[in-house]
């Protein structure tokens, strides 16, 4: 699978970045103080929706204004881990039925989700003029969040590559499970030799030891340095603890009902490693969300 962006989507794409610099929509300075991160997996299964819930809770007990996107749009649940029935979702947003404003919803902690549906295939992959549009609508929230966390779909779609590109920080989820930790190689070596993606943060979820979870992270770095020249950070494993599964059944996070538990002082840890209080920040993370990128592509 290649991401391609055809001239016509190019010279879009330029007309409406110069539009935005001549108007001076986005104030460069206010964007420095917007982090965005996506969260992403080679494959299902390996907890990343959990991953991006209860960071999302700590962040915004820390004080964050954190908005999370739903970026799974065929297999949507981010809404289920907070306890939501959300009416609208991104679907219908893409569909053109209603504004991004109309179908943000707020969940515990103060925490705004931007939910997606699930059971639907129309959008699973977008076209040129949806991807434009989103950019238009997120570029207008950038002054009310300070943290955006993405939640995208697992694999390595052209829907994976879309929302990881805009992310200043990439997180990636695997457990020690040989296929997950294949599946998240393929996925970093995709967006390193296709995309220019050079940096990475790790997670290990479900790991029976720290170490466990360090073994993990040697691994792909060991094959990451030798085979793809790529940087990856570790920020931690997450214990494996069954008290997860209740907290998914009750839709609330495990860092709300034990909040003294190894997961959940985990959780915490890796929001230290993320380091969110540094000023300094990549540029292509910006809410506006993939100019630069993509223009770069268009053009090769």
């Amino acid at each position: 699978m290649e991401f391609q962006v055809d001239r016509d989507q190019a010279e879009t794409l330029r007309a409406l970045s110069n539009e935005f610099e001549e108007q001076k929509l986005v104030n460069t300075n206010d964007l420095k103080k917007v982090r965005v991160i996506s969260v992403t997996s080679g494959k299902g299964g390996v907890g990343k929706t959990v991953c991006v819930a209860n960071l999302a809770v700590i962040m915004s007990k820390q004080g964050y204004r954190v908005l999370v996107i739903d970026a799974d749009l065929g297999l949507a649940n981010i809404d289920l881990h907070f306890g939501l029935n959300p009416k609208f979702n991104l679907n219908h947003f893409f569909a053109g039925e209603k504004k991004m404003e109309e179908i943000l919803v707020e969940a515990r902690e103060g925490i705004m989700i931007l939910p997606a549906g699930s059971g639907l295939q129309d959008f699973t992959h977008l076209d040129s003029g949806q991807q434009i549009h989103f950019i238009e609508e997120i570029d207008l929230l950038h002054d009310r969040f300070d943290v955006v966390l993405i939640d995208t779909e697992a694999g390595i779609s052209e829907n994976v590559t879309y929302f990881n590109l805009a992310a200043q920080v990439i997180i990636v989820v695997t457990t020690p499970e040989p296929t997950a930790i294949s599946d998240a190689y393929a996925l970093m070596k995709l967006l390193s030799t296709r995309f220019s993606e050079k940096r990475f943060k790790l997670i290990v979820n479900s790991v029976s030891s720290e170490s466990e979870a360090l073994d993990v992270y040697h691994k792909l770095t060991l094959v990451g340095n030798r085979f793809i020249d790529i940087s990856i950070d570790f920020l931690g494993g997450i214990p494996l603890d069954k008290r997860f599964t209740d907290s998914v059944r009750k839709q609330k996070t495990l860092v709300e009902m034990f909040p003294q538990a190894k997961p959940s002082l985990a959780f915490a840890e890796i929001i230290e490693n993320i380091d969110l209080k540094s000023e300094q920040q990549a540029p292509k993370g910006s809410m506006q969300f993939f100019w630069k990128n993509l223009l770069s592509y268009t053009d090769a």
